[in-house]
């Protein structure tokens, strides 16, 4: 296989809006305007005071703290909302922005972690927004469809088809209609931002993460495009933002990356790139998520979500993406069991990730992951192992992302 570099695909070229700051007269300088006289008055006489100029002053930006956790999406432990619980300090004191909803409590072994009813749901989202005091949370959860939907009816919401189910099917408008439906369950249910649709090609039809449990539309990625397409709108048309996933391609994979290392080097090709390809110039692609797979044809270093050479070259550089890119939880057997905590963080930032996923959805249950996150990135940024300026352009990404939430 050819490596990253031996190949490119067609970009769109985009225009950036830039604002002139030199003023061109006078008066945008801040001189005094020239003013013209009456008629009959003396031109050397005194001219009346004028009241001084305001003094402008510029508003303050956010803090570096503020712009920290405002680039994390945490998950928690709680299917009410108690002052105790330490998301409420997170949300309050670490301005965390971001806030991801699983239905399995992994280190229960118990069905319900925050999901339990629809009105249970909508109680604890809307909880939630209030402990933000008016600053809007990202409020995300894995809502595909079939074995993937953390909204399912084992918790009183409508069951729904699988992706696979849907790309068999192959009728744009009936995938647009039931991702509507979708959409509308996570409006209700007070979530604005849905990681899906996968836009894996099923190459490997044994995934045991992907084709192996119905996650990919098709084999053909023609198909796949035209299907998440309609995805997309469907979720678009409830108001609910959307993550392309799992950036470069996760279904050529042998391995299952939440439980450690996934090579797919010898497996997979530049056609599982073409949903990308085709989707990304639409400009409705909200936000790409990448995977922790790794391929030494695009880089004998690091995995995709730790890649600048994938992410920053791949991405942005060959596919023109601009929007908000998401890590795959990093707390997934892919980098735990390669990377230590502060170091995993680091490369993921300076690879490019706007958005750290921190799912808290191990064995062991951290109440204390959002202090340890937020303190970690802090201290990243003042040692000078990840530049402010890093952290600055993924908060702004973000930003435009949450403005466009609801």
């Amino acid at each position: 296989m050819a490596g990253a570099g031996a190949w490119s695909v067609a970009l769109l070229a985009g225009c950036v809006a830039t604002r002139e700051n030199a003023a061109s007269t006078p008066e945008q300088q801040g001189a005094l305007p020239t003013r013209a006289l009456a008629p009959g008055t003396a031109s050397d006489g005194p001219l009346p005071t004028l009241p001084p100029l305001p003094t402008a002053t510029a508003l303050p930006g956010p803090t570096l703290a503020e712009m920290v956790g405002g680039i994390l999406l945490l998950g928690f432990r709680g299917t009410t909302l108690t002052s105790g619980n330490p998301i409420v300090a997170d949300i309050r004191d670490r301005h965390l922005g971001g806030i991801i909803l699983f239905s399995f409590d992994v280190a229960a072994n118990s069905p319900v972690r925050n999901i339990q009813s629809p009105a249970q749901v909508a109680q604890l989202t809307a909880d939630l927004q209030l402990a933000a005091g008016g600053r809007k949370l990202l409020i995300a959860t894995d809502q595909e469809g079939g074995l993937v939907a953390r909204l399912g009816p084992d918790h009183g919401f409508p069951a729904t088809p699988s992706h696979a189910a849907l790309g068999a099917i192959g009728d744009a408008n009936r995938t647009r209609t039931v991702a509507a439906g979708m959409g509308a369950t996570l409006a209700a249910a007070g979530i604005n931002w849905d990681l899906a649709p996968v836009f894996d090609v099923n190459v490997n039809l044994d995934n045991p993460v992907i084709g192996g449990i119905d996650r990919s539309f098709s084999a053909d990625p023609g198909m796949v495009s035209a299907q998440a397409l309609a995805f997309i709108d469907g979720l678009h048309s409830a108001g609910i933002l959307t993550s392309a996933k799992h950036f470069p391609g996760h279904g050529s994979s042998l391995d299952d990356s939440h439980a450690g290392f996934a090579d797919v080097t010898n497996t997979w090709s530049a056609s599982e790139l073409r949903p990308y390809q085709d989707l990304i110039p639409t400009g409705k692609v909200d936000s790409v998520l990448v995977a922790h797979v790794f391929n030494a044809n695009l880089d004998t270093d690091y995995p995709a979500s730790l890649s600048a050479k994938v992410i920053e070259g791949m991405l942005r550089g060959d596919l023109g993406y601009e929007g908000v890119v998401v890590s795959d939880d990093m707390q997934m057997g892919a980098i735990t069991q390669e990377y230590g905590f502060r170091d995993a963080l680091r490369l993921a930032l300076l690879a490019g990730n706007d958005v750290l996923t921190l799912g808290n959805n191990l064995i062991e249950f951290q109440p204390d992951l959002g202090a340890l996150a937020h303190s970690t990135v802090m201290d990243l940024v003042r040692a000078g192992d990840v530049p402010e300026s890093r952290i600055r352009e993924a908060y702004l990404r973000v930003e435009a992302l949450r403005a466009r939430a609801g």
